[in-house]
């Protein structure tokens, strides 16, 4: 974001029919969501990220007409108070279930993952200069692996079977009785995620990955 200047905000991001400033005010809005996680955590009390699909939506598309100004300071005065909120915890507390945007329970110690997997993936979806060869590789592995679980469990999901050629790492999709995909964490993070057709990548069969069930 500090290499954007203020008439890059209005520009398109990496994902479709979002703005740069939609990529942002989305960053500013998943903070507060993930403060609202904490809460429930610590309070007991049921409190979503989101109020429903349709209000995070609406704000997001709300706050992308914002000044460069005001989207900066959102994104840095909400990341703080997330900050804040993560420090305060009591110990117990992250100890506690609660359920994340898809619905699914997880433990709160799960949340501070999923604010690190959002920063990294959408400093790259900014389209200023990041990609996913920056994160690191263990970091690449998770994720991958987060996909993997998600997209895996799919019907629709062909069988494969992922190498990463640079972490000794591999993952099954589906039965696991497909092809094998070898190359990159990097590379295959890039394909997982729907950010790459994977034209760096081909199978041992020596064909094109297929295209992947989406994600979240």
């Amino acid at each position: 974001m500090a290499r954007m200047g203020d008439d890059a905000f209005a520009a398109p991001s990496g994902l479709p029919g979002w703005s740069r400033a939609h990529v942002l005010t989305h960053v500013a809005r998943n903070a507060d969501g993930m403060i609202n996680l904490l809460t429930w955590a610590r309070t007991g009390v049921p409190t979503p990220a989101y109020a429903s699909v349709e209000a995070r939506n609406a704000d997001i598309e709300a706050g992308a007409t914002r000044s460069p100004a005001a989207i900066r300071d959102d994104v840095v005065d909400s990341s703080d108070r997330l900050a804040l909120a993560v420090r305060e915890m009591p110990k117990q507390a992250w100890s506690a279930h609660v359920k994340n945007v898809q619905g699914v329970e997880i433990p709160a110690t799960d949340i501070p993952w999923l604010r690190a997997r959002e920063m990294w993936i959408h400093a790259v979806d900014l389209d200023v200069g990041a990609s996913l060869t920056d994160l690191p590789v263990p970091m690449l592995v998770e994720l991958v692996g987060d996909v993997v679980r998600v997209v895996g469990a799919k019907p629709n999901c062909p069988p494969l079977r992922l190498v990463a050629s640079d972490a000794e790492h591999g993952w099954t999709l589906g039965d696991g009785s497909g092809p094998e995909l070898k190359g990159p964490a990097a590379s295959l993070a890039a394909w997982a995620l729907g950010r790459s057709r994977g034209k760096d990548l081909r199978t041992s069969e020596g064909k094109k990955p297929p295209v992947l069930p989406r994600w979240l």
